[in-house]
């Protein structure tokens, strides 16, 4: 089975800075709770930012597997687990893959 190809929007909590996922109603500390995005990426940009919910918010390509929800480029999955120079500090932090997830 293929992956499944589609956008995604991250942007980071304006309160505590952490990376944050569009779920299609609110943000999501977990990228496998990311919503595909339609054609209104914009303006829940505009609506999110406003409310000053999240800051630096960005669309991005993702794909959807059995594995769930994996950004396209590197610089995303790095995001999505969190610190790589202390992986306990991490939100995968019991998953002795999450290094290989990232390459």
């Amino acid at each position: 089975m293929s992956a499944e190809r589609f956008k995604i929007l991250t942007g980071n909590d304006l309160l505590t800075g952490d990376v944050t996922w569009w779920t299609g109603s609110n943000w999501s500390r977990h990228v496998n709770d990311a919503a595909a995005l339609g054609e209104d990426a914009a303006t829940i940009i505009a609506v999110e930012e406003a409310a000053r919910r999240v800051v630096s918010a960005y669309v991005i390509d993702a794909t959807r597997d059995a594995e769930g929800v994996r950004p396209a480029h590197i610089k995303d999955r790095v995001r999505a687990v969190g610190p790589t120079v202390r992986l306990d500090l991490s939100l995968r932090a019991d998953d002795p893959a999450a290094t290989t997830w990232i390459a």
